[in-house]
């Protein structure tokens, strides 16, 4: 019986018994036998009547951040006035590696488990260390916020810079609703892109405070071309000081205040002027409150809502960067694993071949083989020889890539010359998930899945866009008060004229002096007020763009909600095809194993054979091409079951927990503790041949 029917017999009789036997074993139905009815268990539309989905987790703890830095919050004045004008330094990224790697290094070889693996990946890897940065940056856009500016808008997509094992996620776009944002194309809008109704709708009042002064000194002579008026003087000298002071801030309310002193002090020769110097200082200081559009504060501060609820996502994105980079670095370990077993794997087979070459040219030399055979294992050795080193080059690249995805920099030779073994094996004991009814399984995917919870918070920014947008519909009707006043005062210009007939000079004292403290005064005495009301009304006809931007946002807002329900679909597809596909391998695991054994036991009683003079060169030639196809396809099998295993936890989300990882940790950039990662098993000798009993045992469940 030829090996793939043996391999084909075993698949189907292990899957059977599998089933048959084991109880709790995730059924897989006939796909044509007609559906039973069921009840909804987890409904995601909203239905009344029906059990609904659960809300998603958030991540936790939020504003979780390398450092103890909260880019959130300001710079104070009150010890340092000019704290807030001064730079803030980010410290330079680390860009060697952390010192448990140089534990791992024994004889030059790096003896690696997977939680090494992983644990040098939370600490070192670039994508995670890059995603970190993400949560200060949106600190950054919340203390924009709170100064009541428009946001930048804070990253949170998932870093895939890392070579090699790419873990599966379900993807979003990162446009409006869920779609792609892309550049130029016909729907190209500003600069070249598609843009959003996110952060439209009227610009809220800057928190802020602003303070303005105005100090200068001018001096101005001024040739007159009629002396009429400047008391015969051809030229007019004046000296000007002017002390202007503002103050603008707007509050949460759609509330601006505007403050204004202002002063001057004049020295002119114009025998006209009554004082010299002459003194004029005046105040005035205005509320105006918008009363439709930019009223309120949800309108005003709908920026720092959005701003946290991005902040939100920038949590969940880290985490979902972790679950993505953790499974990365599984996918890589089990690659390096299946190189690793593969290269041994060839090195048997060179050996076998080897040893068979090396008796043909004995029997060849005593005349009892023919040559014709001699050269036919002598192209089996350079074959096997040719796949020895196909393997090894392959292997030295498993290890490159696991070497960059765990370190921060390879320049030591060393380090990336040495090379890794493997200590951890995948065990095909059943996962706890495997006996979960699927609707538990779904749940606890859309209670964890940190893109659902992405979209969710994506969802609330929208709602927020769209109250925005309908405000912006409305007039713009501003309602103002202000309150004033105004002062003169100064000393008796020397050269001021009484008697304009004569042009006689005034006495000393004709003209009271009035100090700047008497003039400043004025302002609030009500001596020369300055007070009022009224309203700003500005309506746009048509209002075009008004009711594009309104419109629009809806849309937005129904993309998001239809792209959340396709996120619900696609989880619950990928949770039950994992669960189904680890019966699946572990099944295609078990079938590879015998048929292993069997081609063992065939390639052993061949040469027994061979060894007696009942068989020939070839024929144990071709058993040794067999057993080496069944050890390729048992040591690939054995890694797809191990790459199902750790992605079935990556769409749970549960990766973190099971095995220990604290997010808090890894934000710090600082794993105290190494995650313990179960289902691992210690490597075990290469296989013999089993001898053959009448009554051989089955295979094991």
């Amino acid at each position: 019986m030829r090996l793939r029917d043996m391999q084909a017999a075993a698949s189907i009789g292990l899957l059977l018994m599998s089933v048959n036997t084991q109880l709790g074993l995730a059924q897989q139905t006939n796909p044509t036998a007609p559906a039973t009815p069921q009840t909804v268990v987890n409904d995601t539309t909203g239905q009344r009547g029906l059990p609904q989905a659960p809300q998603p987790k958030l991540t936790e703890p939020l504003y979780m951040r390398s450092t103890s830095h909260d880019y959130a919050q300001p710079k104070s004045h009150l010890w340092n006035p000019i704290a807030p004008y001064t730079s803030t330094d980010v410290p330079a990224p680390r860009l060697d590696n952390t010192p448990n790697l140089d534990g791992l290094m024994r004889d030059g070889k790096i003896y690696l488990s997977l939680s090494d693996a992983v644990t040098l990946a939370l600490e070192n890897n670039y994508d995670i260390a890059i995603a970190r940065l993400n949560l200060d940056i949106a600190d950054t856009d919340i203390l924009r916020a709170k100064a009541g500016t428009s946001l930048r808008g804070a990253p949170a997509g998932v870093v895939t810079n890392t070579i090699g094992g790419s873990g599966t996620t379900v993807t979003s776009g990162g446009g409006p609703g869920g779609t792609s944002a892309a550049a130029g194309g016909a729907g190209a809008g500003a600069s070249g892109l598609v843009l959003s109704t996110n952060g439209g709708g009227p610009a809220p009042e800057l928190r802020d405070p602003v303070l303005t002064g105005q100090l200068e000194y001018e001096d101005t002579k001024q040739q007159q071309s009629n002396t009429l008026f400047s008391g015969g003087l051809p030229q007019l000298t004046t000296d000007t000081g002017t002390f202007n002071f503002g103050y603008q801030q707007g509050f949460v309310t759609g509330t601006a205040l505007n403050v204004t002193f202002n002063n001057t002090r004049v020295t002119t020769d114009n025998p006209f002027t009554t004082y010299s110097p002459q003194l004029n200082s005046s105040f005035r200081a205005e509320v105006t409150q918008h009363l439709l559009q930019g009223f309120g504060w949800g309108i005003n501060n709908r920026f720092v809502i959005q701003a946290k609820n991005d902040r939100r996502i920038t949590d969940s994105a880290f985490r979902q960067q972790l679950l993505y980079t953790v499974n990365q670095v599984e996918n890589i370990y089990w690659g390096l694993v299946s190189a690793y077993e593969d290269e041994q794997a060839k090195e048997r087979a060179l050996a076998q071949s080897t040893q068979l070459t090396s008796d043909n040219r004995k029997q060849l030399e005593i005349g009892t083989l023919a040559p014709l055979d001699v050269v036919n294992s002598d192209a089996a050795v350079a074959t096997d020889r040719q796949a020895l080193v196909a393997s090894q080059s392959n292997l030295e690249y498993q290890q490159l890539i696991m070497k960059q995805a765990i370190t921060r920099n390879l320049n030591d030779p060393q380090l990336s010359s040495a090379p890794v073994i493997p200590t951890d094996r995948v065990s095909l004991d059943r996962l706890p998930e495997e006996d979960m009814s699927v609707e538990d399984l779904v749940k606890q995917a859309y209670t964890d899945n940190p893109q659902i919870e992405q979209a969710v918070l994506n969802m609330k920014n929208n709602e927020i866009t769209i109250k925005a947008e309908k405000n912006g519909l409305l007039p713009t009707v501003d309602a103002y008060a202000f309150y004033g006043g105004s002062g003169l005062g100064g000393a008796q210009n020397p050269a001021v004229i009484c008697d304009f007939t004569t042009f006689a000079k005034c006495p000393p004292g004709q003209y009271p002096s009035t100090s700047y403290r008497n003039t400043f005064g004025s302002l609030f005495d009500s001596s020369s007020p300055d007070k009022g009301v009224g309203v700003n009304i500005t309506i746009t006809l048509r209002n075009r763009a008004a009711q594009a931007d309104q419109a629009r946002s809806q849309m937005e807002y129904r993309q998001s909600q239809m792209r959340l329900q396709q996120l619900y679909t696609q989880i619950r597809i990928n949770v039950i095809n994992g669960q189904y596909a680890l019966t699946n391998d572990r099944a295609q695991v078990k079938a590879a194993e015998a048929g292993r054994d069997y081609a063992l036991q065939s390639l052993d009683a061949e040469q027994k054979k061979y060894k007696l003079g009942a068989s020939t060169s070839a024929n144990v030639l071709q058993q040794e091409r067999n057993l080496a196809a069944a050890e390729n396809t048992l040591i690939s099998d054995t890694a797809v079951y191990a790459k199902d295993r750790a992605a079935l936890s990556q769409l749970l989300s549960n990766t973190l927990d099971k095995y220990g990882i604290s997010i808090t940790d890894v934000a710090k950039g600082d794993v105290a503790q190494a995650p313990v990662i179960p289902g691992l098993t210690a490597p075990k000798p290469p296989a013999t041949a089993k001898p053959i009993t009448e009554n051989p045992a089955p295979p094991a469940q």
